[in-house]
């Protein structure tokens, strides 16, 4: 079945803004009960407010925190508006991904690492498929994420997969099968999303920790949208003809493809593909993605 999921009620978007669905979302009774029946809490404190329209996932030394979607997805567009933790972030990572199970996982991540004040987030983002991983790229952005709600989706279809900050695209994951890369087409995956203590590694490498005295650590989350294939352990039938699987939807068009050259060329930070220490030959897929 396919499954739609608002925290907002409905929204239509025209077709160039391809990081939100353009159908109608479930009609559920009230915005309470579309979270309470879609998502559930995974671990430590989370708030909901505003009648569940805002989910604040909180951090102190003690714990971290999390949810996750009850279904399983293959297939179609995931969007949340995200409000960063201010501040002195350093350490914090606020994540926001989809994921399957098993050692060879297919999962697609946003990752924001926070850092001191007055120095930029850096939102790292990363594919695995059938286990393997390793293909980080990291950018600035271009607004300050901790000042106000921000819209961070992936569409992901046959064809491609698509990162999006609001409209703009700063990544591109293609279907390079027929090039012996892996793509993630096999494993349902759940929507994620967790705020926890990375000082080992998140800001400048480790070198800056997380200062507890600013605890507890806060980000906010609304507008959660899922417009996707729900897949369940007792029926693998994909869904088939979506939207998402429609001629427009399986490349960038060229409005879309200057956004995203725009954004590599002026907030990208590191790309593994650039990365000639590890990668002394680049991957397959870095010569095949634009």
């Amino acid at each position: 079945m396919k499954s739609r999921v608002s925290l907002t009620g409905s929204r239509r978007y025209s077709p160039e803004l391809v990081y939100i669905s353009l159908v109608i979302i479930l009609n559920l009774c009230s915005v309470e009960s579309s979270f309470n029946n879609n998502f559930e809490i995974s671990w430590g404190t989370v708030r909901l407010l505003n009648n569940s329209q805002t989910v604040q996932l909180t951090m102190d030394k003690a714990s971290g925190s999390g949810f996750q979607s009850i279904n399983q997805y293959l297939f179609g567009s995931v969007s949340v508006g995200i409000k960063l933790v201010s501040g002195n972030s350093a350490g914090t990572v606020t994540s926001y991904y989809m994921s399957s199970e098993g050692s060879f996982h297919d999962e697609l991540d946003f990752e924001f690492l926070g850092n001191l004040p007055g120095k930029p987030y850096v939102l790292q983002t990363n594919v695995f498929g059938s286990g393997v991983g390793n293909r980080e790229q990291r950018f600035h952005l271009w607004f300050d994420p901790t000042m106000d709600f921000h819209n961070y989706s992936i569409l992901w279809n046959h064809q491609q997969i698509v990162f999006w900050v609001d409209s703009t695209p700063i990544r591109v994951f293609k279907n390079n099968e027929a090039a012996g890369v892996p793509y993630l087409n096999r494993r349902p995956m759940k929507v994620i999303s967790s705020l926890w203590n990375g000082e080992d590694w998140a800001t400048d490498g480790g070198r800056v920790k997380t200062d507890w005295s600013k605890a507890p650590f806060v980000a906010s989350y609304q507008s959660f949208e899922v417009d996707a294939c729900s897949v369940s352990a007792q029926s693998s039938s994909p869904c088939a003809n979506d939207w998402w699987d429609q001629s427009g939807f399986q490349s960038l068009n060229q409005h879309q493809l200057t956004r995203l050259d725009w954004v590599r060329k002026n907030y990208m930070t590191y790309d593994y593909c650039r990365d000639a220490s590890r990668f002394p030959k680049p991957p397959t897929e870095c010569a095949l993605n634009p």
